[in-house]
């Protein structure tokens, strides 16, 4: 039997499905295109979503082939410099598209040994107490301990498990597509700015040999988004916007999004769960949509894998739901207002200077960017401590960086007081004893997404606090490898 099946191989499936092959689970991938899309709707990954990488020894490949840019201006696109003080290593947008960003993880998921199989359209979902039969399309059957649907706002497995998607439908659509330009740039360029003063949602960026990425705010809204446009509409609403067209031919793809914003009812049903935008789906302002996605995935991962290997405590993976969806709905509450200040109608504008000008108080700026890289999460653990729940940046350790002795996920416990001890627990938690001048708590224990589970020095107030997490010592454990 398969241990977890994933339905989806964009990003946030195969993040998933790497991150329980890392626990030694049994992960298929499901994808129900032959081929990996060309469409590229995101194009860049946030501080959090970069430290994941980095947590994971990925993140060399991911700056090889992206472009490093500036936070400031990320929010509902007004124009401020990057915040001083944002509390990570990574304080920058790394720019690199999507369907990059997808074979990365492809190749990681492929070097752990998980197994995609394309061409697999999912049809049928059956649940028992122990397992769950998918159906194919063709009529194949698989079984899995556990399903987990990644695969997008059209979610079939949302919709085979019958959980609600509530929300607004879209108000507005817009254009998006790569193609070419016979204009000059310059001419683009300058047309571009001009209209950019007033309708943000319009745009032209040269991707090089006259090609540009180009968008344009719809004539209405879509009966079917799976429906590309076509590029005579591409024509035409570039007339209504610049009063020319630029000449535009030869496009490479052609696709719409909308402003829709629906949340999941809930993340899970029985062994059945959601990911990214099956889960969640929202304006694409400040870019999050993606990055939501892997972070949920890198969220669920060990969690899933615990209940797997059978070593979960009670409760340990509805903490998935629970922390994840409250991120969610701050996501869509600040993408619904961004999509409100991109708005041309007085009021929103109104509202938009008044913003603009708040923004100058660095407190405010830094407050509205954090919230767009996600590097303001704190998971609520019902504790005062202000690192409890917090991820942990990375630090400088008398031996090399945190981030590098992340790589396997495992949890992680900085003892600087070397009295610690892990007995019991040695088979999930690595125990590293070094000193760090950017810590000033006498130890610490993290989970493997990162996250503060435990501040303090007691060994039986840490023995209190690791089965929360980690489930009940291991009589076996105790000859595992001592402190790294």
């Amino acid at each position: 039997m398969i241990d977890v099946i994933v339905v989806g191989g964009g990003p946030s499936g195969v993040m998933l499905a790497s991150e329980l092959r890392l626990q030694g689970v049994y992960a298929v991938v499901l994808e129900k295109e032959s081929e990996p899309s060309k469409v590229v709707r995101s194009l860049g990954l946030h501080a959090r979503s970069i430290e994941v990488l980095d947590q994971r020894g990925l993140l060399e490949r991911f700056l090889a082939l992206g472009t490093t840019h500036s936070v400031g201006g990320f929010f509902a696109g007004i124009a401020k410099p990057s915040p001083e003080g944002l509390d990570t290593t990574h304080p920058y947008v790394l720019g690199i598209p999507q369907p990059i960003t997808e074979r990365l993880l492809t190749e990681h998921a492929t070097e752990l040994g998980v197994e995609i199989r394309r061409g697999c359209e999912v049809a049928g979902l059956i649940q028992a107490d122990d397992w769950v039969t998918v159906e194919l399309a063709d009529g194949t059957q698989l079984r899995s301990r556990y399903v987990v649907g990644c695969d997008g706002g059209r979610s079939t497995v949302r919709n085979l498990v019958g959980i609600g998607f509530p929300g607004e439908p879209s108000r507005v659509d817009t254009l998006l597509g790569e193609m070419a330009i016979a204009d000059p740039q310059e001419t683009v360029m300058s047309v571009m700015a001009k209209i950019r003063e007033t309708e943000k949602r319009f745009g032209a960026m040269p991707l090089g040999d006259g090609v540009y990425r180009v968008t344009v705010p719809a004539a209405g809204v879509a009966e079917d988004r799976a429906v590309p446009p076509t590029l005579d509409e591409f024509r035409e609403q570039l007339r209504e916007f610049a009063g020319t067209d630029f000449g535009v031919h030869s496009p490479r793809w052609l696709s719409r999004f909308g402003d829709a914003t629906r949340l999941a009812e809930s993340y899970r049903s029985g062994r059945v769960l959601l990911v990214g935008d099956a889960a969640h789906i929202h304006p694409p302002t400040g870019g999050q949509g993606l990055n939501l996605g892997l972070q949920d995935s890198f969220n669920l991962g060990w969690k899933l894998a615990a209940e797997v290997q059978d070593w979960a405590p009670q409760g340990l993976l509805d903490t998935y739901q629970k922390e994840r969806r409250p991120v969610a709905v701050d996501v869509l509450d600040n993408t619904r207002a961004q999509m409100e200040l991109l708005s041309t109608e007085p009021g929103p504008q109104a509202l938009r200077r008044l913003l603009t000008e708040l923004m100058d108080f660095e407190e405010v700026n830094r407050h509205l960017i954090e919230k767009v890289t996600a590097t303001d999460i704190r998971y609520d653990f019902g504790t005062v401590h202000p690192l409890l729940g917090r991820r942990l940046r990375d630090l400088r350790m008398s031996r090399g960086r945190l981030y590098e002795l992340m790589h396997e996920g495992r949890g992680l416990l900085i003892d600087q007081t070397g009295r610690l001890s892990m007995s019991g627990w040695e088979d999930r938690v690595d125990l590293v004893v070094d000193v760090s001048d950017d810590l000033d708590v006498p130890a610490v224990l993290l989970r493997p997404d990162g996250h503060v589970a435990w501040v303090g020095e007691e060994q039986q107030d840490l023995l209190d606090h690791l089965p929360t997490w980690f489930g009940a010592a291991s009589e076996t454990a105790h000859d595992a490898p001592g402190p790294l």
